[in-house]
């Protein structure tokens, strides 16, 4: 039978980590963590897991699920922990997987923190690096291990690892392995895995694909909701802007800079459903002067991870990510995402959304979308998490361009009319006039109204002859041209050529 654990059966008394009876060791790594008090599915997931029933968890993403099953795992493997170098000594006892790389690394982390002062062993293996050092690391013996299901099977097919002394099993973001394909490698894994072994699955969301898997893996297990099933953290501001289809680009850096303006964070993780997409925005901003990178699944692990961690550091201010950033990625103080691309599946809203607003901190969930074509979307993300997201406006948008041109021109126009004095108590407008005729060498420009010669009106002067009129004044004008002196032609160019 089911039994389901809901926030109105929280014991009244505020639970600590201490009332869980774990080891100092593991509250020793706690308290060098920072970690106060448990969170929801922390102070509910704790207890039923180190009484070795199986579980299947939701809660909101960012809500502390990993240290709902780790710690308590590592409670239960203390008393067969050893320091014995044998590798026999550390058999694979606990088997994490997750679907993406980035995740599996996040909890790797987590993992080897909770763990560093006891005698555990863990590691993490996953796709896109080389298997060389993973093999290394799993002949030494681990008793914890995180990993994605295709690079485990790898190792499985390579002899590198045994998986008959599981005893635990974790599936964390279930829904997205699912949704990756990953249901025939999973059921090869469970196969290699003892019958007899407690399973727990976690989610930010509960479809029916996942209760039917759940019912096929797990045993009698215990149902644990801090939240409504597939609703998204109250503390994250969300908005949804409408924008015409070409003007999206144009969008995203009008809401990075005004960010910036407002002096709010300028990090910021922005999603895009395509990986050409993904590359083409992360130039633009960069061009538009604002640090970004792109990472999706064509780029290398190593690629990636440089990236992660240049935006870790605060180097990169718009990590613009395909949905393989959707999960995994644990910023604590991450305090904006904005959605460039609508989601295909919803479920992926609530992911992308759960990135910011994590531990208890608040954060801005802005979207992107485009009347008409992505009106479906729309209503199936607002169907999902059964509430309406507010519409918005981009006060001050121009997507074209032209009211920044011309602002920027007045301002340098009244920067150089403020830089240069009036000239001789002249009056602003005749100083003006003054300042467009001078040429930019610094030299007075001619003007012909300047001069009084050309206003006045035109007078014949006393050597003016009047033009022939008939063909005796013509033949005897052509006469008097032809009796001239003659000049030299060079004369009129400034000399007389040298005779040779």
């Amino acid at each position: 039978m089911t039994m389901t654990t809901t926030p109105d059966q929280t014991p009244a008394t505020e639970q600590t980590f201490e009332s869980f009876g774990l080891d100092p060791r593991i509250l020793r790594a706690l308290t060098d963590q920072g970690y106060t008090k448990p969170t929801p599915i922390q102070a509910q997931a704790i207890p039923v897991v180190l009484l070795g029933k199986d579980v299947m968890g939701a809660a909101q993403t960012g809500t502390g699920k990993t240290a709902g099953f780790a710690l308590p795992i590592i409670q239960r493997l203390l008393p067969l922990s050893n320091a014995s170098a044998s590798p026999a000594r550390h058999p694979v006892r606990a088997l994490m997987l997750t679907p993406t790389r980035e995740l599996a690394d996040q909890v790797y982390d987590n993992v080897a923190r909770y763990a560093q002062h006891t005698d555990l062993r863990s590691t993490v293996v996953f796709g896109g690096v080389d298997m060389n050092p993973q093999t290394e690391a799993l002949r030494r013996g681990v008793e914890i291990l995180v990993a994605t299901p295709g690079r485990l099977l790898d190792h499985v097919q390579q002899k590198s690892v045994n998986l008959s002394q599981v005893q635990m099993l974790v599936l964390d973001e279930a829904d997205r392995m699912l949704d990756m394909g990953f249901l025939p490698d999973l059921q090869r894994i469970i196969n290699l895995l003892p019958a007899q072994r407690q399973t727990l699955l976690f989610s930010a969301t509960f479809s029916p694909e996942i209760k039917k898997l759940a019912s096929s893996y797990l045993k009698q297990p215990v149902t644990i909701e801090v939240a409504r099933s597939n609703s998204t953290n109250e503390n994250v501001r969300q908005i949804v802007y409408p924008v015409q289809d070409g003007h999206k680009q144009a969008a995203v850096v009008h809401l990075l800079k005004q960010r910036a303006d407002a002096q709010q964070s300028k990090q910021c993780i922005v999603f895009v459903n395509s990986k050409i997409g993904c590359s083409r925005l992360a130039r633009h901003l960069e061009r538009e002067g604002i640090n970004a990178a792109a990472i999706h699944g064509d780029k290398t692990q190593t690629e990636r991870m440089q990236t992660l961690e240049g935006f870790k550091t605060g180097t990169i201010d718009a990590l613009v990510a395909t949905d393989v950033a959707a999960r995994g990625l644990d910023i604590p103080a991450m305090p904006c995402v904005i959605n460039f691309d609508l989601p295909f599946s919803a479920e992926d809203y609530v992911h992308r959304i759960g990135r910011t607003g994590r531990a208890g901190a608040s954060g801005d969930a802005l979207s992107i979308y485009v009347p008409g074509s992505d009106d479906r979307l729309l209503a199936d993300i607002e169907k999902l998490i059964k509430r309406a997201v507010p519409r918005g406006t981009l006060d001050g948008f121009d997507p074209t361009g032209e009211r920044a041109r011309q602002e920027e021109s007045d301002r340098r126009r009244q920067r150089t009319e403020t830089r240069r004095p009036r000239e001789n108590g002249a009056t602003e407008e005749e100083s003006t006039t003054r300042r467009r005729r001078t040429e930019p060498n610094g030299r007075q420009a001619f003007r012909p109204s300047d001069d009084p010669f050309f206003s006045r009106p035109y007078e014949p002067s006393g050597n003016y002859t009047p033009a022939p009129k008939t063909e005796d004044e013509l033949a005897a004008a052509l006469t008097r041209g032809r009796q001239a002196p003659k000049r030299p032609v060079a004369a009129l160019l400034g000399g007389v050529p040298r005779k040779s």
